[in-house]
């Protein structure tokens, strides 16, 4: 059994998001038909991660079967590189010859969200802009409820492809940078469909008073998603990393830690 895995970076705001979609351009979409032009071979690019419209990855992870080796390895990423566009990039690739699902094996997946005021139009699809005054301590404060095993329902999309809406989230903080700019971090098994824009836009409705923490704790735990607050917008959230067990991860030689 061989298999193409790629480690992706891109910048999604021209595209659909990562699934293929008939109207829209899509990263798995790029890929496949990149694949296609420089092995005259189809296949189809599995993603550990669907990401939405507007959403980046500095971490994706993509797989996909392979009948053959067409490309050397240390020749894939400068091939698909060179045929891309340019808001794609192949940070790493190696072929591999055992079981693997890029989503399936997965253990966590690392989220980030950037929020700011004042934000260069340079940064305006990376940085989403804050419209409010807020507290950040009550910003730092607020992430912690989110912390261990909970039903996210309250705060996600309908997707009936996910049928556990339980996650158990091990990292949520916020982190002030310089020039005013705020980082949240999120770290869980698994996420529902929408779920980090709908956690990053309850936060900040507290940390700017609009609701309380009893509030938020009370839509958390009756798993309904009328009292959830505004999405945050898709700028501004990368995927940041994919977390595998040991053995995959050092099989694969993506990270250095």
């Amino acid at each position: 059994m061989l298999s193409i895995v790629f480690l992706v970076e891109y910048d999604g705001t021209n595209y659909g998001g990562w699934q293929i979609q008939k109207n829209a351009m899509t990263i798995q979409g790029e890929l496949q038909n990149t694949w296609e032009k420089l092995t005259n071979t189809t296949t189809n690019f599995i993603g550990a991660g669907r990401t939405d419209a507007g959403v980046h990855s500095v971490g994706q992870i993509a797989s996909a079967k392979i009948d053959k080796i067409i490309i050397p390895e240390n020749k894939i990423a400068l091939a698909m590189n060179s045929a891309l566009q340019k808001d794609i990039k192949i940070s790493k690739a190696k072929y591999i010859d055992f079981p693997f699902h890029p989503r399936f094996d997965a253990i966590a997946r690392e989220y980030k969200y950037y929020i700011g005021k004042d934000i260069s139009i340079f940064k305006r699809n990376y940085i989403s802009e804050l419209k409010y005054n807020i507290d950040e301590n009550k910003l730092f404060e607020i992430s912690e409820i989110f912390l261990g095993n909970h039903n996210f329902t309250t705060f996600s999309k309908i997707n009936d492809d996910i049928k556990n809406n339980n996650c158990i989230i091990s990292k949520s903080h916020w982190e002030k940078l310089p020039n005013d700019i705020y980082k949240y971090t999120v770290v869980s098994n698994h996420f529902l469909y929408g779920m980090v824009r709908a956690l990053v836009g309850v936060m900040i409705d507290y940390a700017r008073g609009k609701r309380s923490l009893e509030d938020i704790q009370d839509a958390l735990s009756k798993e309904n998603r009328s009292l959830a607050s505004g999405f945050a917008p898709p700028t501004g959230l990368f995927l940041n990393r994919v977390h595998y067990r040991k053995e995959i991860e050092d099989k694969l030689e993506f990270y250095s830690d």
